[in-house]
């Protein structure tokens, strides 16, 4: 069993990645934002990325800085089958993945601008919000020495590959092709 971890910055084209992976390539889908509704509904939090936020890093402290992932690495591995775990946010779930698997972590990112509007685009209910917000949001998952908070920079410097994401589609499939080809 692979698994393909994601990580990048906000509204980059994750979703897109992942959606690639499972049409073309058969990977099953694990997603830290639909378990992460899963626990917001459960303590009946407003669903939006502040509690989002806080119920993970709340896990985390909790349990363990991997705690998430390793939540969904179990259901994958229940499955048998090549897995992509969607959106790695701390060093400490890079380290656990690692220990379990086959694994490659997958970074995307575009500039600040684009990404900002495909996340209008995308409409969801944690993307209401205004362009400051939407920097100021991805600023305090930047970096951070705490192991339990969001470290998008450090997993975007440990991933196996960054894929751009300033094109079009068809420009981001052919990165993936590219490293699967490559790598699988």
């Amino acid at each position: 069993m692979i698994i393909i971890g994601i990580t990048g910055t906000l509204g980059a084209g994750k979703g897109t990645v992942v959606d690639y992976l499972v049409q073309k390539y058969h990977f099953v889908h694990f997603s830290v934002r639909d378990f992460l509704k899963e626990e917001v509904a459960k303590r009946n939090l407003p669903q939006n990325r502040d509690s989002f936020t806080q119920v993970a890093n709340d896990l985390r402290r909790l349990y363990s800085p991997s705690y998430i992932v390793d939540q969904l690495y179990e259901r994958a591995a229940q499955q048998s089958q090549n897995a992509i775990i969607e959106s790695i946010r701390t060093p400490g779930e890079i380290d656990s993945l690692k220990q379990k698997a086959d694994f490659i972590l997958l970074a995307v990112d575009a500039k600040t601008e684009l990404r900002y509007q495909r996340v209008v685009i995308r409409n969801s209910e944690t993307d209401h919000i205004d362009f400051e917000t939407f920097k100021q949001n991805e600023q305090r998952e930047m970096n951070s020495s705490d192991p339990y908070k969001q470290n998008l920079g450090e997993c975007i410097r440990r991933a196996h590959f960054i894929l751009n994401n300033d094109g079009n589609v068809e420009e981001l499939q052919q990165q993936v092709d590219k490293i699967i080809k490559n790598n699988l």
